[in-house]
Order: C-alpha cells, then sequence, then structure tokens
C-alpha cells in the first residue's frame, strides 16, 4: 500500500508489547532461528510418516512502531517440525525480506504498523532503494507447488523458500504475476492446478490466475468484472467448476490512508457480495447477501443442480478496532444459487472457532470432516487461540472435541497415510504451546479416533509462538 512518507508523519513510539495480547503470552515473539534434532516423543510417530509439517505466522523481530495489528503486520517466521522414521526434528527460520534484513542491521524497527497513520521511511532513515516503498510481510500461509515452497502474504508477491525453509528470494512467476498473490491459493488435487487472486488499490481492483501443476501460469492475472472498488479478501473458495470470492464490506480507504487514517473501512450498509466465477473463463455471476465477513473458508463443492455448497467460519464484523459491536463467530454451510442469485445460509455451531480445514485431497469436492481450532470458554482467550479441536460434520451435524488441558492450540493440519486414500487413515497435527511457558509441542491425533486425543506428543523444549497457516509435506518421491 502506498501511504504517508515519515517526515509527514507524527514521531512514533513503539508498542508496549506486554500489554497487547498477540505481542505476549503465548504469541510473544522469538528472536532466535535453532536447529534441534533427536526431540522427545511421548506416544510413537508412525513410521511410515514423513515429511515436514511447516507453519507460517507473524513474529515481529522487533518491537513493532507506532502499532501492531494482528494477523496482518509483523515479520514472517516458519515452523518446521520434521518427521522421519519415527523420530522428530524441529527448526524455525525468518522469512528475510530487504525489509528486514535492513531492520536487523540498525537493530530496530524502521516500518512502522499498518494503523499507524500509513508513514514511511524517508531515504535518510532507510535509503533510496527502499525509501517510500511498504515493507514485505509474507507471515501468512506457507504451501508447496510445483516443487515450491511459498511463504505467502496479504495480497502481495510470495518468498520461496529452500526445502530447510531458509529465504531464496522474491517469487515473481517469472514475471507473469508481477503483483502477487494472496494468502490463501486452493491447490486442486484432481488437475494439479493452483488457483490465485489479488486485490489492489487500483483498478482492476480485483484478479485471479491459475497455475498449472509445473508452476507456469496458465491463465494470467484476469480482472474480476463487476467490482469498483478495492476490498480486502482474504480467502477464496473452489469447486471442481467455479473460483468463489466473498466480498465482505471491508473497503480499503485509500484516501483516509493518505492522510493518516485507517487504510481500511468496514461499510455494513453495502451488504456483502459473492461471486462465482467459471474456471473456464466464462461470465462472473453475482450473488448478494446481508453484510457479514469471513478470514476463511473450509471448503466447496458443486450441486448437481448447479447449485454450490461454501463451508466456512463467519462473523459479524471482521473485528481489528472497526467496530464497536459485539464479534461472534459460526460455522455456516452456505448454499448459492447462482442462477437464482440468492444464498441459503444454516449454522453449523454458532461457537467460538477458527481455522477450519478439512483433509485436502477432496479440495473442491464433496467432504467429510472439517477441524477447527476452538474455544471451551474454561477460559479467556485472544483471537486466535484454542484450547480444544472439534471435528465436525456438515452433512448430519456430528461435532467431536479433544479438549487441551493446559496447552493453546493452533490450526489443525490433515495428513494422509502415504497411499491410503481412505480419509480416516490419517491423522491431525498442530502446535501446542504452555500459556506463559518455554515450551512447546508438536501433536499428531488420529482422524480414525479424534476425540481420544494425541497418539503422539513431540516435546519442542523453547516456544513456539501461535501462529497462523500450515501443511504437511510429505517426502516427495
Amino acid at each position: 500500500m502506498n501511504a504517508l512518507p515519515a517526515h509527514d508523519r507524527p514521531a512514533l513510539g513503539l508498542v508496549d508489547a506486554a500489554a497487547d495480547p498477540h505481542l505476549s503470552g503465548a504469541f510473544e515473539p522469538v528472536v532466535d532461528e535453532v536447529e534441534l534434532p533427536g526431540l522427545t516423543v511421548i506416544g510413537e510417530l508412525p513410521v511410515e510418516l514423513n515429511g515436514m509439517y511447516v507453519r507460517n505466522g507473524p513474529n515481529p523481530r522487533f518491537t513493532p512502531l507506532g502499532s501492531y495489528l494482528y494477523p496482518i503486520d509483523g515479520d514472517g517466521m516458519v515452523h518446521r517440525m520434521q518427521i522421519a522414521d519415527g523420530t522428530a526434528a524441529y527448526s524455525n527460520r525468518f522469512v528475510r525480506t530487504p525489509a528486514m534484513d535492513l531492520e536487523e542491521q540498525r537493530g530496530r524497527a524502521l516500518w512502522p504498523g499498518i494503523m499507524s497513520g500509513g508513514g514511511l521511511p524517508d531515504p535518510a532513515d532507510v535509503g533510496p532503494d527502499l525509501a517510500y516503498v511498504t515493507r514485505d510481510i509474507p507471515d501468512v500461509n506457507i504451501v508447496r507447488h510445483a516443487g515450491r515452497i511459498l511463504a505467502l502474504a496479504e495480497s502481495a508477491n510470495p518468498f520461496c523458500l529452500s526445502p530447510d525453509v531458509r529465504t531464496v528470494g522474491r517469487e515473481l512467476f517469472d514475471g507473469a504475476i508481477p503483483l502477487g498473490i494472496t494468502a490463501h491459493p486452493k491447490i486442486d488435487p484432481v488437475t494439479g492446478e493452483m488457483f490465485v487472486f489479488c486485490y489492489m488499490e487500483e483498478p482492476p481492483y480485483l484478479t485471479w490466475s491459475v497455475l498449472g501443476p509445473d508452476g507456469g501460469v496458465v491463465r494470467a492475472p484476469t480482472p474480476v468484472s463487476g467490482v469498483d472498488t478495492s476490498f480486502m479478501i482474504h480467502d477464496m473458495a473452489l469447486t471442481s467448476t467455479a473460483v468463489v470470492l466473498f466480498l465482505a464490506p471491508l473497503l480499503i480507504d485509500v484516501a483516509a490512508m493518505m492522510s493518516g487514517g485507517s487504510p481500511l473501512s468496514w461499510r455494513p450498509e453495502l451488504g456483502t457480495r459473492i461471486a462465482i466465477i467459471p474456471r473456464d473463463g466464462g461470465a462472473v455471476r453475482w450473488v448478494s447477501d446481508e453484510a457479514f465477513w469471513l478470514w476463511h473458508t473450509a471448503n466447496a463443492f458443486d450441486l448437481d443442480d448447479g447449485r454450490l455448497v461454501v463451508d466456512y467460519v463467519q462473523y459479524d464484523h471482521p473485528g481489528m478496532g472497526l467496530s464497536t459491536l459485539p464479534k461472534t463467530t459460526s460455522l455456516i454451510r452456505a448454499t448459492i444459487d447462482p442462477g437464482a442469485g440468492n444464498v441459503t445460509r444454516a449454522t453449523v455451531d454458532e461457537a467460538s472457532i477458527e481455522f477450519p480445514r478439512i483433509d485436502d485431497r477432496r479440495m473442491g469436492q464433496e467432504h467429510d470432516w472439517i477441524a477447527v481450532a476452538a474455544e471451551t470458554g474454561r477460559r479467556e482467550l485472544p483471537h486466535g487461540t484454542g484450547d480444544a479441536i472439534r471435528w465436525y460434520r456438515p452433512s448430519d451435524g456430528t461435532m467431536l472435541q479433544w479438549t487441551a488441558d493446559d496447552l493453546l492450540l493452533g490450526e489443525p493440519t490433515f495428513a494422509a497415510r502415504p497411499g491410503d486414500p481412505d480419509p480416516d487413515h490419517g491423522w491431525w497435527m498442530t502446535f501446542a504451546t504452555e500459556p506463559n511457558g518455554s515450551e512447546s509441542w508438536f501433536l499428531l491425533v488420529p482422524a480414525a479416533d479424534p476425540a481420544s486425543g494425541p497418539v503422539a506428543r513431540v516435546r519442542i523444549p523453547v516456544r513456539v509462538p501461535l501462529g497462523l497457516h500450515g501443511n504437511w509435506l510429505p517426502d516427495e518421491e
């Protein structure tokens, strides 16, 4: 985002990290990069499970300047749990961007948080190459496609990582997607294609693209017709025939940003619009609904009659200080009828939940179970935290839960048993952190009986801060 140069804004102080729940406790950043082989395993890791679980998340290298807005501020740090023949090793790496490298040289934060009135460093602060340039923040997600491991940002260029998650450099897709992509691409397990989108401050405001199974761009950035302003859109959904984008009324307010105000504006009077974009490039179909916000979809699939189903976690509003109303969350199953132009929403559960995930081998197809991080209500927890994992089967309303005793949990991710298509023959995995401790855990839960809890717990003798999104990357044959 373009914004005010530093000399046009008031001097900014450091954020009080101890008073910010996303900079303290289980979210407190770590600054050391470590390699920890031969970790203690309680229980047994399946010998056939070989690969690595990688998870990205905001981890400011220095105390933030001016403001800190979780989850879209901060430096990226990738945490890696490598599993091989029943053994476990942990390592972590910063995603090293030009801005972060310069801040390390100077020993302090140089770029302000995005809610700090938009100031950007002058040449005197950061030199001519980085002056008036928004910092890269590839701290949201991490995926592997066509052999490339990508650390993903919120609508910007991702950064490519090596197999041991060291930073290789900015990924430009051979110049074919110059403005980058968002943090939640969808990979079709049938075709091997990766579908991406990007929103921006200026026309065409919103585009979508497709990368083939070999990583080459097979659809260049294509404008989504019918979009006349800039929306923040965090996630997408994919069916076998369509890309689905939810345009909730969270607008990027360029005028306010340029005058030192908030870059985001919540406009519920505009309602939420849903774009159904045919994968074959046909005309975009639109469905209008009342205003709501979603961070994450679980999955989507087509019905035989032309309708489609999307499961997602719905919010009344996006939070982030943009509304004074209470914020509630629900797991929703929406049935969208593009022909009639309407949507029917059924509440699967009204609960404090986030990070919905499925067995990604069912991406774009009808799925069975959705796993989420959930709050039990036993204690007050900051956003992005769970003390339980729940599994929902929306088709019949079944819900299962495993509750952690004294640990805080992140997003659950599915790992399939190699060569076995049965979704019950796999495992769910996540990092878990002690609320105010110095140790963390890697947990492995059997998909066949998830409510029974972990079959293996790997002790990590350092703190793994709670973060955002990760994936299981099996060893490639």
